[in-house]
């Protein structure tokens, strides 16, 4: 039997409800005459989900920061003015604000800041809107240390967010306004908190790859000894750690699993720990995140070669 090569990139990893969202909000050429239009309106879908998420903060985040790409503007604009008084609504409007606000004017950039805080006292446990504003802080290139306040907050909401911890990382990287020694340290600090199963103890690996791809970008003599990152003896421990800590344990999967296991998995290729790599890529299976695969020359042959010669395919 020939083997599949193919491989799902998409934002909502394996999550068939929030595909099925994102398929029924897509716009629909209308065709009133055929009895072919929109009946509900557009933001409804979202609103059903969100509805049945509650008060999973680790999925809400996740489904709402894949929402906000696809959902327009003017759709979170008219579910405000329909619901004013619906925290989801709120909710979602200040983190599609966010999301488009960094490439704009300071105004725009005002409007995203106060609709994440309006949104934040609307559903005051609800940690959504303020990593929406965390990470536009990141992206205006805020120092780290105004964020500080913004963050006490999520973490006094949902003190294991993952997604909050995944915008510190990368504004600590050197990727962003940080250094490795910044980075690395609050991986493993985070890390060394997070109760067994959580993805918190991915951190450091995720780390590590933020460090390899920062040294592959920089290009140059240090880019051609980038390899050595996944062999120094750090590297085995935080291997360890995820292995031991989250990957073998019976911890129910997390909303962004896959990108966790896609890290796991290159981690272990570069590392040339093969062995361990293969019930790994099993696990995937054709679910394959841009990163940290984005850092070699060519990530889709990249994941599919390593996922061959495992014997994972």
């Amino acid at each position: 039997m020939r083997r599949s090569t193919t491989v799902r990139i998409r934002p909502e990893l394996d999550d068939r409800e929030l595909r099925q969202v994102i398929t029924d909000i897509r716009p629909i050429p209308p065709f009133p005459a055929l009895g072919v239009d929109r009946i509900r309106p557009v933001w409804q879908p979202v609103a059903d989900l969100l509805d049945a998420t509650g008060p999973d903060w680790d999925r809400r985040t996740h489904r709402v920061s894949v929402l906000s790409r696809v959902l327009s503007p003017a759709a979170a604009d008219h579910w405000v003015d329909y619901a004013p008084d619906s925290p989801d609504a709120v909710v979602m409007q200040a983190c599609v604000e966010a999301l488009r606000a960094a490439s704009g004017t300071h105004r725009v950039v005002d409007r995203a800041q106060t609709l994440c805080v309006r949104a934040a006292h609307a559903h005051p446990r609800d940690p959504t809107p303020l990593i929406a504003l965390l990470d536009l802080m990141r992206a205006c290139r805020v120092p780290s240390r105004r964020a500080a306040a913004i963050w006490r907050e999520i973490i006094s909401r949902d003190p294991d967010n993952r997604a909050a911890h995944h915008v510190v990382l990368r504004y600590l990287s050197p990727r962003g306004y940080g250094s490795v020694s910044d980075m690395t340290t609050f991986a493993w600090h985070s890390a060394s908190r997070a109760p067994v199963g959580s993805p918190l103890v991915l951190l450091p690996l995720t780390a590590r790859a933020e460090h390899f791809a920062h040294v592959v970008e920089a290009g140059g003599t240090r880019a051609l000894g980038a390899h050595r990152i996944w062999h120094e003896k750090a590297a085995a421990s935080e291997l360890e750690l995820a292995l031991n800590n989250w990957f073998h344990t019976s911890s129910p999967p997390h909303a962004e699993a896959i990108s966790d296991l896609n890290l796991l998995a290159f981690a272990l290729v570069r590392a040339r720990w093969l062995t361990e790599a293969t019930e790994v890529f099993q696990r995937i299976g054709r679910h394959m995140t841009m990163f940290p695969w984005d850092a070699l020359e060519d990530p889709v042959k990249a994941f599919t070669y390593w996922r061959d010669r495992t014997g994972a395919a």
